[in-house]
Formats: C-alpha cells, structure tokens, sequence
C-alpha cells in the first residue's frame, strides 16, 4: 500500500512552517519513544496477522521507528504531520528498517486528515493502531478524536503520548534556563511565530472521556536522561519555545549566555532530567465502535 506524499488540501499554513527550520536537528536531539512503552504499544497488536500503524503529528517518525524494533510483523505505517521537511525527515528514518512494512506519509493536519482512497485491488484504510507522541496539545481534540473514531478498525487501539519538556520540567537547571529565555523573549511561552503558547484548556483524560474512546488506562515509565550543554541547546533550537529564529539577531548571544550558564551548572557533569513517560491507552466500548 503505497501512495505519493503530496500534501492534501488546506494543510495548516503557519503551524505547517512551525517546526520547518528544526527538522533537521529533531531527529538528533529530541529524545525517542522508551521501549517500554513501544512494547506496549505493540501488545495491542500482537494478535493481528497484518497490524496497521496511524500516527498523527509523526515529526520525525520516532514512534513508528520504535513500534518497528518492538513490532517487525507490521505490516503498513501511515505518518501524518504539517510539515514537509519533517514527513522528509521521517521517510529518511523509516526506510532503511522498514523490511516488508509498507509506508504512506502525508502532509496535512490532523485534524482534516482522511485516508486516501484505495488503490485499485486494495481495501480501504482501517488503522488498528492509531498513535499521537508529543502532539495532541496542537491540534483539536475532539476533531481529531472524532476522525479516529471514523476511520479506526473496529477493535483499534488510540495511545495520546508525552513526556513534557524542558520548560515544564522543574529542576533547579531548567528554572535558570527558562528565566534566561524569559529575559530574551519576554515572560510568557512562546509558540514558534504564532505567538504565546496556548495551555490545553482540558486535560487529555477528559477529552478521551467525552469521546467514542472513553475506556482509558494510564501507563507510566519514569525515565532518567543525562544531559549535556551541547544536547540542551540543540534541543532548545528545535522547540517552538526557544528556537532560533525567535531571536533573531540576538541568537547568537543567547546561545553563548546560555552556555555558560549550563556550563556553570552542569559542573562539568551532566545536567540530569528525571520524569514520566505517560501513555494514554485509549479504546472503544463495544457499543461506541
């Protein structure tokens, strides 16, 4: 099951140029998907003899790359995201382990996504396996809920996934950084061009509950990351919060300020992160599908 990834009509034009000028870096410093939780993820398919992959908001396509390692009998993957450079990326990713697995990406947002029609000889597209790391607090939730109910297989499984980020983790370290970014960019949290960062005005439990996949069960894995100056600030050049072009002509004092910073705080050790992976398994009561 291939198909070309032209993009389908009225992607997201601003949020499509969102994360553009950091997809390059996003494969190398964004942490991946633990494999804990990919294992998890492919317990939900172990017993389908062709298990089918939709992940939404794909970036670099790090769940698709784990469920892979977790999973070898998967049999096709459907990555959907805004931005090309990113589905690029991802293609980059994904085909040297792809074996038999099919791949399909498209650009478009998740919240007018639809699956392409079939072609000729093949049947139409049902995920068994529908997947959002990192992402959700970007898109309409109930659109996006409502699409997966459409489109899903019938006993399909929906995993809404995340782990924070280095400005909502509280440390001691992150606090200075974020206070430091605050200083160059002002007091809020910005979200790329579009402005300040927009909180989730619902937690996810709560949208999943007011949806056809209200049958949630909540997995946690707590996860220690070592951090270097270096990776920190790769990874703030690929954040909507702290990336490069929001500071324009001042980037390059940023960066050295910052090094310094960490530089001072890491001690020359690391800069530690203890947090949770959480994954929000999501199904359908038999009545809902």
């Amino acid at each position: 099951m291939t198909h070309p990834d032209d993009p389908v009509p009225n992607p997201c034009g601003d949020q499509a140029e969102l994360f553009a000028a950091a997809a390059a870096g996003y494969h190398r410093y964004r942490p991946g998907v633990p494999a804990e939780a990919a294992r998890l993820l492919a317990d939900t398919l172990a017993d389908l003899p062709d298990p089918t992959l939709l992940d939404l908001g794909t970036g670099t396509g790090q769940v698709p790359k784990a469920l892979l390692k977790a999973l070898p009998s998967l049999a096709h993957i459907e990555g959907v995201d805004w931005s090309r450079q990113m589905l690029d990326q991802t293609r980059a990713a994904l085909t040297p382990v792809l074996g038999s697995c099919t791949l399909s990406l498209i650009q478009t947002s998740a919240d007018v996504y639809a699956p392409l029609a079939p072609l000729p000889g093949e049947e139409w597209w049902a995920p068994d396996l529908i997947t959002c790391c990192r992402a959700f607090h970007w898109m309409s939730g109930p659109a996006v809920l409502a699409m997966a109910h459409r489109i899903a297989a019938p006993q399909a499984s929906l995993a809404i996934m995340g782990d924070g980020s280095l400005w909502t983790y509280e440390a001691h370290w992150t606090g200075a950084l974020r206070d430091l970014i605050q200083d160059y960019l002002g007091p809020g949290r910005r979200a790329g061009a579009l402005g300040d960062y927009p909180k989730p005005i619902r937690p996810f439990q709560e949208e999943l509950a007011d949806s056809a996949w209200r049958d949630v069960s909540e997995h946690l894995f707590p996860l220690t990351r070592s951090w270097t100056p270096e990776s920190v600030l790769g990874y703030l050049r690929t954040t909507s919060f702290a990336g490069a072009d929001l500071f324009a002509d001042r980037h390059a004092a940023f960066e050295a300020e910052a090094r310094g910073l960490l530089d001072e705080l890491a001690d020359g050790g690391s800069l530690l992160e203890e947090t949770e992976f959480t994954v929000l398994l999501a199904r359908r009561p038999a009545g809902a599908r």
